[in-house]
This record gives structure tokens, sequence and C-alpha cells, in this order.
């Protein structure tokens, strides 16, 4: 592609070189750079590109585009400066895949808890209706129905372009895309054209990276803040920062409410480990989801769906037919014992499962939780945690989550600190996880629940640098069999 089509809507500052050129291929990573490529020199928290300039050029690189000019090589080299590299970069790999986004229907969906289930929600709604559809989730990515590997919330804007561009080639009509608070901070989504931004809700989460709160909830609100006229907006309005989140956007705002008014409502008629009856438009529907949190789920399904334009009689049907993703809300039910793997990994999500599962049990029956916390992030949770399960459990065993570099038995100290005196003897502490598991399925009796809190579908457990295979619900069956 030539340089100046690749450029194109980048705000540069100077352009030094020949800009009449043709460029191969687009990358800010040095070691894939070979000839005829553009180098993007992005500063990160961990290494700085501009210090990798001299080596992509020597590996062939033809036009580096930077913010800082001191690093000006020779003469044959193009030179493109701006004021901000990350988002000239996702710009830049918009227009080198012929800005895919604009080709098909983008629904990004942010929020703390509750984007990949209702990013997963709205993919099978739309497949259940014939519909070619995308996924781009924590979870995994899905392009009609052919499934790749992802290992971030939302993927590099190379990586993020080039499936969405696969998409547009299989004649995908709708996709449906989480965007976490590091994407929108590191403009890894500029440049992409949404048809429907999503708001779910925003609690304490993610505070190792952001420091504060505030810094937290303007990276979610600058979202919003940058979309355009053309694009419609989807707020959770019983959310508290609602009205914050949507105060300087563009777009067209509709809200959804299960507490107050809003352009959409549902109201929940019943709720059971058989799921949700749910009364929409005067009309009932049984689901086979379960708990409040996934109330606001479905209703963000159901107007999401209303806004892309589904018939109601096929958003009825698919509310019916659709299934928790993989690690939420996970039921496993084992000679009477009620299992349940879940991926809350933040205060407010574990105290909206202990809270639906107090809710809906029988009053004689215990809850036993598993719960860890990870290492090298968010430190301010874990006490949180710690009361959070103590308080809403009957017995809890505190054990190690992803301990990565940290000791894991430092990290249970600090979800110890928050256990209040009364519930001091609910939790005990196990170090390693499966061995958690295992004595928690010797605790439960027939009838009771077992929750097993913070991993959900991941296949791993990330101790020191290395990856150990290791799957919650796997574990839990096994254990659930022999132990009851």
């Amino acid at each position: 592609m030539q340089l100046i089509e690749l450029i194109k809507n980048i705000e540069f500052t100077d352009i030094k070189g020949n800009n009449d050129i043709e460029i191969n291929k687009v990358s800010k990573n040095s070691n894939e750079i070979a000839d005829g490529d553009l180098f993007v020199a992005i500063e990160g928290s961990n290494f700085d590109g501009h210090d990798f300039i001299i080596d992509a050029i020597e590996k062939g690189a033809k036009c580096i585009l930077c913010e800082k000019n001191e690093y000006l090589a020779n003469d044959e080299i193009t030179y493109v400066f701006t004021n901000c590299s990350k988002e000239a970069y996702a710009k830049v790999c918009s227009n080198y895949f012929d800005n895919p986004s604009k080709k098909l229907n983008l629904v990004g969906i942010t929020g703390t808890n509750g984007k990949t289930t209702t990013a997963n929600l709205l993919y099978q709604m739309f497949s259940i209706n014939n519909i070619k559809s995308g996924l781009i989730s924590t979870n995994e990515i899905i392009v009609n129905s052919e499934t790749y590997k992802t290992k971030l919330t939302t993927p590099d804007s190379f990586d993020l372009n080039f499936y969405l561009d696969k998409m547009v080639d299989r004649g995908v009509r709708f996709c449906f895309m989480e965007v976490s608070s590091h994407s929108i901070d590191q403009r890894r989504i500029a440049g992409l054209k949404f048809e429907l931004a999503i708001f779910t809700n925003i609690t304490h989460d993610h505070l190792n990276y952001h420091k504060t709160f505030k810094n937290y909830l303007n990276v979610k609100k600058r979202f919003f803040d940058d979309l355009d006229k053309d694009c419609m907006s989807l707020i959770n309005l019983d959310d508290k920062n609602a009205k914050y989140i949507s105060q300087n956007t563009d777009s067209k705002v509709f809200g959804l409410s299960i507490m107050n008014n809003g352009d959409f409502k549902l109201k929940i008629i019943e709720n059971s480990f058989s799921g949700l009856l749910i009364k929409v438009d005067h009309k009932l529907i049984n689901t086979q989801l379960i708990g409040k949190f996934n109330a606001y789920n479905l209703l963000t399904v159901l107007s999401a769906s209303k806004l892309l334009g589904l018939e109601n009689k096929k958003i009825f049907i698919g509310l019916s037919m659709l299934k928790n993703p993989e690690g939420r809300f996970d039921v496993i039910k084992i000679n009477e014992v009620i299992g349940i793997v879940d991926y809350a990994h933040s205060p407010d999500a574990l105290m909206n499962v202990l809270e639906t599962i107090a809710n809906i049990k029988q009053k004689e029956n215990s809850i036993v939780t598993v719960v860890g916390c990870g290492g090298g992030r968010d430190k301010e949770k874990r006490f949180k945690m710690g009361k959070i399960a103590s308080k809403l459990s009957h017995k809890v065993i505190f054990t190690s989550d992803n301990p990565r570099d940290e000791d894991p038995k430092l990290i249970i100290e600090d979800m110890l600190k928050g256990v209040e005196k009364e519930d001091r003897t609910k939790v005990i502490y196990e170090l390693d996880r499966k061995e958690a598991i295992v004595k928690a399925s010797k605790i439960v009796k027939p009838k009771d629940i077992l929750l097993v809190a913070g991993k959900g579908h991941e296949d791993f457990q990330i101790i020191k640098s290395e990856k150990i295979k290791f799957n919650d619900k796997d574990i839990l069956k096994e254990t659930l069999k022999m132990a009851v």
C-alpha cells in the first residue's frame, strides 16, 4: 500500500523524506520488520520503541512513524512524526486492511462486569437467527463459527483489524467485541467505526494499571466521548455512573433499566437454578440464565438486538435459547451437590454471584466457596474479596489464583485482612488450588452449593513465569464425583 494511503486521517506533525513510497507491512515490533516495512515506534511502560528504530532500519524498514525526531538515522528513510504513536498505529492498521470496521456493524461492549457474557450472548442471538456474525472476546475470537485463540480481551490493533477483515471476507454482518479499559487507554480501538457502543457497569477493578477509580472511570468514558453522531450508545441506567459516562458523547443515547425508567426494561418474575423467568413487553419468557446480574445481561441483549433491527418475535425466541459462555456461572450437578465455576475476580462480581446463590438456595443448604486473587494485580481489591467471600459463604477456602511472581501466601494474607472477626472461623486456606477444591468437595453435603471463583474458562494457572495446565471445571467435576 502507498504510504500516503496508510497515514490517511492520521494527525502527523511533519514528514521528512519521500512520502511517495510503497509499504509492504506494518509493525510496532522491530523483530518482525522486513524489507519495505513501516515501523511504528511506541513508548510503552516497559520498553520505548524509539530505542529500536536503528534495529528496524537495519532489518529493512523503509519508513518510521514516531514521536521523537532525535532518532533520525539517514536520508534514505522516510520519517512521519506524530504526537501519539499509539493512536497513529491503530489508524494505520485500520487503513492497512482498508478499514474493515466500516464494512460491517461493529458493536463494542465495555464495563467492569458482563462484557464477555453480553458479547457472547449477542453472538448467540444473531447466530440463532442465521445472521453471519463474529465475536471478539476474552474467551475466543469467532469468525462466522470458526474459532481462534486469543491472549487479550481486546487484541492488538493489527490483529483486531486482521480479524475484522477476515470477517468481512466471510460475509459477516455483525461483530460483537469486548472493549477493555486497557485497549481504550492504549488507543488500540482508534480508527474503528462502531455502530453501537454498550456500557454495562463500572466497579472496582484494574487499579494496579489505572491507579485511581477516577482514572478508570474516565478511560471508560473516553470510549463514548470519541463516538460520532452516526453511532448509538446503550447505557445501563442503574449504574450510578451512567449519566457521567454518556454526558459528552455525540452518539444517540438509549438507556436500559430494571430498577428505574428507561427505553428498555424487563421484570424478573422468578429466579432459580433452572433459570430466570422474565417479563418483557407483557410477555413471559423462560431463560436458561441464572441471577439478577444475568437479567441485566439479558436486558442488554434484548435492547441491543432491537436497536440493531432484529424483530421482536425472533428476539423473544432467542432469549429462551441463550446459554452462559464457558466459565460464567457454569453449573455442574453431581450427586445432589451443585458446583458452580465462575470467572468472578472483582469484588462486585464475586458479590453478585454469592448473592445470587444465597437468594435461590434452600435455607438449610450451605455455600462453600473456593477463591483467590491474582498476583501482580490490584492489591486493594484483595481484602474486599476476602470480606465478601467470608461474609456470604458458610465456609470459604482462600487459595492461589494466578500468583505469577508474588508469594501466594502473602496474597492470601491480604485477603485475610478483610475477614471480620465473626467470620474468621469460616475461613481456612490452602495454597495449592487443586487441593483447595478437593478439600471443598469433602466439606459439601448433598444439596449444598460449591462455588469455585476467579478463573472461570481459563485452562491454565500462572505460577512464576510458567503457565501450568489447570481447569477449575475439570477438577471440580473429578473431585465431586470422588468426594460425594
